[in-house]
């Protein structure tokens, strides 16, 4: 895949990821948007990125600023600190896509850059960039981590988790030590599972049944009330309950939401509606997919009320906070980018806090599903061709759509999503960031959400290859 360039930050091949690409993206950053005194610079751990990082820093140095290297260390963590610093970010990351792959993820001092940003960027690539007349300096810190951790631990309380044994899935998570280190400080054992030294591109939003049933099997054989994992690059949690069924992102996300006390959602159309039933929440306000939106709608919801209580989230599980909340413990700062602790601590706590299991926390939410998967492997260009067909073609959908039902409404919010006349919702759409077609579900039952899922994906590999 050619490099590409967004709001979610730019992703290519590592081969494609020359010191020259790595230099101009980083410069038209640095020139393009506000840095403060200094920029923070961290990493994952597929094999490509420590190198990759030692470029983004020298072409910090070489800018006349100051590069503040973090090390290896979950997204949110770098964000937390960078804004408390008033500084900005680079976050070298492919997130959940293969290790063949990178990126990078630009952070400007008051959070993740915005359209404006990426289109300031964008413009101002491909320079002859110059080199300061004395470089910046070079600043190593090391605290970055308990900081993340202890923010949790203030809010939650030291006993927050007592009682429970919490597995915590590693694989390459560049998390996975302060996911153990959390629990521990909370109260609870955690049992420490298949640490890899090779990277393992997990996908939150897309758990394939091979790992689903590995989940099932630690839980089994360790007795575990649950366990916890994160994407890559820790800005996407993964929850399981105790039989290792896995909690989807949304549901979290609205779990999370309602301990906190949140009146206002900012979240993307495919989010789970069983928010439309639970009455703790005033507003719901419905966006785009990918945090910029979210953020960009949580931003106008603080402009008209800078005292609301809104949060924001994604079905990949990533929790925006957007005010100061208050734990069982402790208060808990805004952090407006995508969380993996929050939503993983925070309906732990409360399904022991009220003594109840996690699985029956979730029961007790409205009855509405989410499964969602995706065609990898396939061009963008081809995902949005049929999706394009598809919306301009009643005839074209029912064709596409057989034995679903009667079509309902459409919703071109954000790709194609339809409703159909039971209730069901299939929901297509070209991935933003790599070479996927997307497909969402939701219906009145996991394994029905999960049929439309597999279902439709055959007809779009029929169709798309991949």
């Amino acid at each position: 895949m050619s490099p590409k360039f967004g709001t979610s930050g730019l992703r290519g091949l590592v081969t494609e990821l020359t010191p020259e690409l790595v230099t101009d993206y980083t410069r038209a950053f640095l020139a393009a948007c506000p840095q403060g005194d200094g920029v923070h610079v961290g990493w994952d751990l597929r094999p490509s990125s420590p190198e990759i990082a030692g470029h983004v820093i020298a072409a910090i140095r070489a800018a006349g600023l100051t590069a503040v290297e973090v090390g290896p260390i979950p997204t949110p963590a770098l964000a937390l600190r960078s804004m408390a610093a008033g500084q900005s970010a680079v976050m070298v990351t492919g997130s959940h896509i293969p290790a063949d792959r990178n990126g990078l993820k630009f952070y400007v001092p008051s959070g993740e850059v915005s359209k404006q940003d990426e289109a300031a960027i964008n413009a101002a690539l491909g320079q002859d960039w110059t080199t300061a007349a004395a470089p910046g300096g070079h600043e190593i810190v090391s605290d970055t981590a308990q900081t993340y951790r202890d923010r949790y631990v203030t809010a939650f309380g030291p006993q927050a988790l007592a009682g429970l044994t919490i597995g915590v899935y590693e694989h390459s998570s560049v998390a996975r030590d302060i996911l153990a280190d959390t629990v521990e400080a909370l109260g609870g054992t955690a049992v420490r599972l298949a640490r890899s030294d090779i990277f393992i591109p997990v996908d939150t939003e897309a758990v394939d049944p091979d790992t689903r049933a590995q989940l099932a099997g630690w839980c089994a054989e360790h007795g575990l009330d649950a366990l916890i994992s994160t994407d890559g690059d820790a800005d996407r949690p993964m929850l399981a309950d105790a039989a290792g069924t896995v909690i989807p992102g949304d549901v979290l996300g609205a779990l999370t939401a309602r301990a906190l006390g949140a009146r206002v959602l900012c979240t993307p159309v495919s989010s789970n509606g069983q928010i439309a039933d639970m009455p703790v929440f005033d507003t719901i306000h419905r966006t785009r997919i990918g945090s910029p939106f979210v953020i960009a709608a949580m931003e106008e919801v603080l402009a008209a009320d800078p005292a609301a209580a809104v949060v924001g989230y994604e079905a990949n599980g990533g929790f925006l906070l957007g005010f100061d909340a208050t734990g069982p413990a402790g208060p808990i700062a805004p952090l407006m980018t995508r969380d993996c602790l929050l939503p993983l601590v925070a309906p732990l706590a409360e399904a022991r806090a009220r003594g109840q299991s996690l699985a029956a926390l979730v029961a007790d939410l409205p009855p509405r599903f989410t499964a969602a998967d995706r065609v990898q492997e396939v061009a963008t260009e081809k995902s949005k061709a049929l999706i394009t067909e598809l919306t301009g073609s009643a005839a074209a959908r029912a064709a596409f759509f057989t034995g679903v039902g009667a079509e309902q409404s459409l919703d071109l919010t954000d790709g194609l999503r339809v409703t159909f006349d039971d209730g069901s919702v299939v929901h297509l759409r070209p991935s933003g960031n790599a070479p996927e077609c997307r497909c969402y579900a939701e219906a009145a039952s996991t394994a029905r959400a999960e049929e439309l899922v597999t279902a439709h994906l055959a007809l779009i590999k029929a169709r798309l290859g991949g």
